[in-house]
């Protein structure tokens, strides 16, 4: 999963993408609203986390030229501001959740999680399961029958986005537009590897290849 990061604390903003990428995923950062502007209606991010006191242009005037633009990407907005009245501008301006500093990097984690999983129509799932698979997140690990299937953090990475999207055929293009940040490099045979890999330890029907389209997962695990 891409995530962007817009925040011009440099330190928080450190601490937070150092956190994200040991949690498996693909950070960008920007620390200027209209840089955010731009960039987070033009890349094919999963998520967003957003502060609201940016230099450029405010946080609050970036939602809102990504609502008004269709950008349905879910938004989570870090403010160190606390009043109701803020919480409930940043929502009206189309947030999807809002978290004010300081917080919990288990919070932030949490939080992420589950916003994903509502945007692909999984919010009654504590946990994420397709396929007959358990994904652990914390551990970064996957079960079956009760059985743990250790993951390299590659085949995680690749494991998770498939199970967002299960029964979906999935691009080479748009897996790697999805599990690489903007500064990493994309190479589609690396993709293929970690495939095989799944395949190898959780079978080969679990991963489909569609000639030409690319890979559906969602079948039968064996």
């Amino acid at each position: 999963m891409r995530l962007l990061v817009v925040e011009d604390n440099v330190p928080l903003a450190d601490e937070l993408i150092q956190g994200l990428q040991r949690q498996g995923y693909a950070v960008d950062w920007l620390a200027d609203g209209r840089d955010a502007a731009y960039q987070g209606s033009s890349e094919p991010y999963d998520l967003i986390v957003l502060d609201l006191g940016l230099p450029g242009l405010p946080g609050l005037e970036v939602l809102a030229q990504w609502r008004a633009a269709g950008l349905a990407t879910p938004v989570l907005i870090l403010t160190a501001r606390g009043s109701w009245a803020e919480r409930i501008e940043g929502l009206k301006a189309g947030a999807d959740d809002y978290l004010s500093k300081p917080f919990h990097p288990e919070e932030l984690q949490l939080r992420i999680q589950s916003l994903l999983r509502r945007a692909r129509g999984l919010a009654n799932q504590p946990t994420l399961e397709a396929a007959g698979l358990h994904l652990d997140e914390g551990r970064q690990c996957v079960s079956r029958d009760g059985q743990d299937v250790q993951l390299t953090a590659a085949e995680f990475r690749l494991l998770r986005y498939f199970m967002l999207h299960p029964q979906q055929i999935l691009s080479k293009s748009h897996l790697a537009e999805h599990l690489y940040n903007g500064e990493t490099e994309r190479d589609s045979n690396v993709l293929e590897v970690h495939v095989n890999h799944l395949r190898r330890k959780l079978g080969r029907s679990v991963i489909e290849t569609h000639r030409g389209q690319g890979y559906r997962f969602g079948g039968v695990v064996e």
